[in-house]
């Protein structure tokens, strides 16, 4: 992949898409392709094979998805499962298609079972019962991961797929609802700070463990895993580090200044107890992050506030 190859990068304007078009930009790469939605609807099997067949992008990112957090999957389980399906499989077919060169989809470390041994390694998965509470969204991207497994193995397309763990970073979405766990608490803390209320809420228990990746770290990997991987087997793309989130709650509290007490609402659910990813297999090609979960933090809510 050269400075002067055509790429396209399939949700840019997301938190995973801008990372990596941000990355590529930096690296110098000139000849970046991206449509927003309006003007590409990958969910239209047609417009993606004639927009493919038009522009022959000779590298893929597939970074364009549906996402959101446990309230949002559990509202919106119809639409999480049958446009990701649709997304990832016009995009993957219409890439191998016209000749694409080699295609990196993007999976989620939801994928892996609800009570799989920790940390969690790749050939987990697909071995027990999936977390009810995104089950939906998960059984679209392994069927993505399957997708480039076959057409690798039928057509010899080179089609790789990596599972990042959990994401922050810019552009992330702050939905009061439909939003992630870090970006709903930043916006959740920062309202109560400058409403000056004393009490604000944290769903589930927080003894809940997650791993935190900031997505510029991943953008990293993404770029090096272009160039550098071509296997059948998906990759995990983490950090090797889980807190609680209690423990996250109290980093974002005091990110934001906020001073108040953190009530825990039990009767929301907590999802999977614990989600920390095996990337043993990524670190020893020689890629790790390199933003502390803290540092990542407060560039997120400058972010936040400024954006």
């Amino acid at each position: 992949m050269t400075r002067d190859s055509k790429i396209y990068i399939a949700g840019h304007r997301g938190l995973v898409g801008s990372a990596i078009l941000r990355k590529l930009e930096a690296a110098g790469h000139r000849n970046l392709l991206y449509k927003t939605r309006s003007e590409l609807d990958l969910c239209d099997q047609q417009a993606v094979r004639s927009f493919f067949e038009r522009e022959r992008p000779e590298y893929v990112f597939l970074a364009a998805a549906k996402v959101g957090g446990i309230h949002a999957n559990h509202r919106y389980p119809a639409e999480f499962i049958s446009h990701n399906l649709a997304m990832q499989s016009n995009v993957i077919d219409s890439a191998w298609r016209s000749g694409c060169q080699k295609l990196l989809f993007l999976g989620s470390s939801c994928i892996y079972p609800r009570m799989c041994p920790q940390p969690i390694r790749e050939e987990y998965l697909l071995t027990g019962p999936l977390e009810p509470t995104n089950e939906w969204y998960a059984v679209a991207k392994i069927a993505g991961i399957k997708m480039c497994q076959a057409y690798r193995q039928q057509y010899g397309f080179d089609a790789i797929s990596a599972m990042p763990t959990n994401l922050y970073g810019p552009n992330g979405n702050y939905h009061p609802e439909n939003s992630h766990v870090i970006p709903a608490l930043i916006r959740r803390f920062d309202q109560a700070k400058v409403e000056k209320v004393s009490e604000a809420v944290l769903w589930g228990s927080g003894t809940q463990r997650r791993e935190f990746l900031h997505v510029d770290d991943l953008a990293d990997a993404l770029v090096f895993l272009m160039q550098n991987y071509s296997e059948l087997e998906h990759i995990n793309v983490g950090c090797g580090e889980d807190v609680t989130i209690q423990e996250l709650a109290s980093l974002i509290a005091e990110t934001v200044s906020y001073q108040g007490k953190i009530i825990n609402d039990t009767s929301k659910p907590d999802g999977t107890p614990r989600k920390l990813l095996d990337c043993s297999r990524l670190f020893a090609l020689g890629r790790k992050p390199k933003i502390r979960l803290r540092d990542g933090m407060k560039q997120t809510y400058d972010h936040f506030l400024n954006g």
